[in-house]
């Protein structure tokens, strides 16, 4: 029946591919960290069982294990027993639907860590403290990378000669080596820009010039860390594709035809572009789960700081909250992608039409 329309086919084939994808994903993402032998009721009541006795300590301890879904209950929400008197624990695979149907509600359960704080709320906090820095870099690395690239293709000359191996260089170092390198030179050794934090320790976030400012200057050393490793691989990689559409011919038609060198700029940038939206969009759903190291060596108060929190300290459902979001945000990229691509390429045009 579909045969009649070939889009929507393929729409469809490729969305039950990354349905599939999702749901693989999500049980890994439920069962990755509770390969770990550690209980993280354990580590809570280090801090919480504190000054109690041990009646009130088990109490404690029971109304975590039963709030986190770790042991069975009846239908009245009475904890089960062994012989033992202990109570018994809840496997993983009912914990797994007890986390899929929460799931579905909207609701990533409590965070162990920061009880009784729920995981959409913390998550809710860090998720604007990312995006701004992640989002502005992603975008303005990439189009500032091509932009260059496709120039360094087309002119030649000093302006690839210099340009060429400092966009080499900056797309060969790592995000964390660039970041501490900025750390040393800007912060510590001159002390003009702030190293860590999102904004000075003793201010009290709101919507104040004092608190923009201060927002502002600890933003710059995190964003240009991202920016320039980003726009160095843009660079290369636009740069690479421009010098092969100058061997084609369409390039050589419009030359001999003398068109306007902004113009023909402009179709070799359009025609090498394909491939650099695919990794735009793979940096645009990567943002999330990319931040961390950036934020790690920045303190930075975003997602990647939750999260490595979270890994730290085993707090289950923060994990599985974050990188739930992860896995959405990387699949819808890498979704629209390939639908996009669909429409502007004609070489996958054709194959969903059948021919060659």
């Amino acid at each position: 029946m579909l045969k009649q329309y070939p889009t929507l086919r393929y729409i469809l084939h490729r969305g039950g591919w990354y349905f599939l994808t999702f749901l693989v994903a999500v049980t890994i993402n439920f069962f990755l960290p509770r390969l770990g032998t550690s209980n993280p009721v354990d580590i809570i009541m280090g801090k919480a069982g504190s000054g109690l006795d041990t009646e009130a300590a088990r109490e404690k301890e029971e109304s975590y294990l039963k709030e986190f879904g770790l042991v069975q209950v009846d239908a009245t929400g009475t904890i089960l027993r062994g012989a033992d008197g202990k109570p018994l624990k809840s496997s993983n695979v009912s914990q797994f639907f007890n986390y899929v149907k929460m799931c579905f509600q909207g609701d990533f359960g409590t965070s162990f860590q920061k009880y009784p704080k729920k995981v959409t709320t913390i998550i809710a906090e860090a998720v604007p403290w990312t995006l701004a820095l992640q989002l502005p870099t992603i975008l303005f690395g990439w189009l500032v990378g091509n932009i260059l690239g496709a120039l360094a293709a087309y002119r030649r000359g000093v302006f690839d000669r210099v340009f060429f191996p400092l966009a080499l260089l900056l797309s060969a170092v790592p995000f964390f080596a660039f970041g501490m390198l900025l750390v040393y030179v800007c912060a510590i050794r001159n002390g003009w820009l702030p190293a860590m934090g999102g904004y000075a320790g003793d201010m009290v976030p709101g919507f104040n010039l004092d608190f923009i400012k201060s927002a502002g200057s600890h933003y710059i050393l995190p964003f240009f860390s991202i920016f320039l490793i980003l726009a160095g691989g843009q660079a290369i990689g636009m740069r690479s594709m421009g010098i092969y559409e100058l061997g084609t011919d369409y390039i050589k038609y419009a030359k001999w035809l003398g068109i306007k060198e902004n113009k023909i700029l402009l179709y070799l940038f359009r025609n090498a572009m394909l491939p650099q939206l695919t990794g735009l969009a793979l940096s645009l759903g990567g943002m999330i789960g990319g931040a961390l190291i950036t934020e790690m060596i920045f303190s930075y108060p975003g997602l990647g700081m939750a999260i490595l929190s979270a890994i730290q300290g085993q707090d289950y459902p923060m994990i599985q909250g974050c990188t739930l979001l992860v896995t959405i945000s990387v699949l819808i990229a890498n979704f629209t992608v390939d639908i996009l691509i669909g429409f502007l390429d004609p070489r996958v045009k054709a194959g969903q039409m059948g021919g060659n």
